[in-house]
């Protein structure tokens, strides 16, 4: 069956760089021109509009895919996912029930989940939306024009207003108002000359570790 939708698919038009690593469902469908690479798996409920790249190692499964998206590699979609036309998810991102505005970019090692990303966003490397507080599952609202900085987390339920811009590695647990700038983290101490303190008393209680486990045997 995979040899014939394999087939099936390369007639109607998809390019499938290394076919026979390429793993299809029942009822994935995928427009004219778009270019799969090795070893992408495909999951039940996977629609792909016209022109879209999944590069290698991606997963999908449940997900709305539009014209001209780039995805991967390595990139996982999981149900709920929808991707506006030209919007991309780079290397090692996750996105589950999340809308992803056209134009906008997930690039690097980021978790999208239960959030809508307006249109020409830019969310940087290692961001999150803390969706889960242990019960419910809560929202995160990301406007047009927004720049999220890199090792963010966006505590839900949070709104980030259109053209708005976050500071890297803040955490952001109330409302940014269109146009602002937010920034939430500590201020950074220098201590000149402490770091060979510090290393000295961590050597010396290694070595206090290391005679006590010696002289109990252990």
């Amino acid at each position: 069956w995979q040899r014939r939708k394999r087939t099936e698919m390369m007639l109607d038009g998809v390019t499938l760089a290394d076919p026979a690593s390429v793993y299809f469902a029942y009822d994935t469908k995928i427009g004219r021109d778009c270019i799969i690479e090795p070893h992408v798996v495909f999951g039940p409920g996977v629609t792909i509009k016209d022109k879209a790249t999944i590069n290698a190692f991606s997963h999908i499964a449940g997900a709305d895919v539009e014209d001209s998206v780039v995805i991967g590699p390595y990139a996982r979609l999981r149900p709920g996912t929808k991707l506006k036309k030209n919007a991309k998810i780079g290397n090692f991102c996750e996105i589950k029930k999340a809308v992803i505005g056209e134009g906008a970019k997930v690039n690097h090692l980021s978790y999208i989940g239960d959030a809508v990303v307006g249109a020409g966003s830019n969310i940087g490397a290692g961001t999150i939306t803390c969706n889960y507080d242990g019960v419910n599952k809560h929202q995160t609202i990301i406007g047009a024009g927004v720049f999220v900085g890199s090792n963010t987390a966006l505590v839900a339920p949070v709104k980030l207003g259109d053209n708005s811009y976050v500071g890297s590695g803040s955490v952001i647990t109330k409302d940014a108002p269109a146009g602002s700038l937010v920034v939430s983290r500590t201020r950074q101490t220098t201590m000149e000359g402490r770091a060979k303190v510090l290393k000295n008393r961590a050597l010396a209680l290694k070595a206090k570790l290391k005679d006590e486990k010696n002289s109990t045997g252990n």
